[in-house]
């Protein structure tokens, strides 16, 4: 997937601070010898911004990214046994961007509304926009970190052997889309359940 270039920004880790050394000041022996006490309290320099590489930021993201993959991941194969989807996590971060990316977390087979079976593939990004096209998949980002979740269909591209969007799905391959964690747990759930009773319970929750 790829998207359109943005702005080129920069980062700087603002987790550390230094600190001034303690006034050495007649004033501060004065007040040792009256009270008895030491002053610990330090005042604090301006910032010290250490500016990160973009290199950085992406690590850091991709860290956040693969981790609440993870825990996704079994979050949905722990609510039913015979609802299992197999372990697919990676991540990609974008180029221009690095604080920004999304986590592919699995994909599996189904019938939507019993059509013939389609190959799905579900999503998550720690922002939101709209789906573009083969050229720029995400359109319009969102700079909040708001977080996306889909899943669209996939086909093996005839002319590379990748993976692509299957558009002949609902016309642009999207399954769905929200920014409710919930209700993407219910889209996914339904995606893999193989009984009617079993998608009553999904729909209840």
């Amino acid at each position: 997937m790829t998207q359109k270039p943005m702005a080129k920004l920069r980062y700087y880790d603002a987790s550390g601070k230094a600190q001034a050394p303690a006034p050495k000041t007649a004033g501060g022996h004065t007040e040792f010898l009256r009270t008895g006490r030491i002053d610990r309290r330090r005042p604090w320099l301006p910032e010290q911004r250490r500016y990160m590489t973009h290199e950085e930021v992406a690590e850091r993201t991709g860290r956040r990214l693969q981790a609440a993959g993870e825990t996704t991941h079994k979050r949905i194969n722990g609510f039913h046994a015979s609802i299992q989807f197999p372990r697919m996590i990676f991540h990609r971060t974008l180029a221009d961007s690095p604080h920004l990316g999304y986590c592919h977390v699995t994909a599996a087979k189904a019938k939507l509304n019993q059509s013939r079976e389609i190959t799905w593939a579900f999503y998550f990004a720690n922002f939101f926009s709209d789906l573009g096209d083969e050229t720029h998949f995400f359109e319009r980002i969102q700079t909040s970190y708001s977080r996306m979740y889909f899943a669209v269909a996939i086909e093996p591209d005839s002319e590379d052997g990748q993976i692509a969007i299957n558009r002949n799905v609902r016309g642009n391959g999207l399954i769905f889309r929200t920014q409710d964690p919930t209700v993407a747990l219910k889209n996914v759930l339904m995606l893999g359940a193989r009984d009617e009773a079993l998608r009553r319970i999904i729909r209840s929750l």
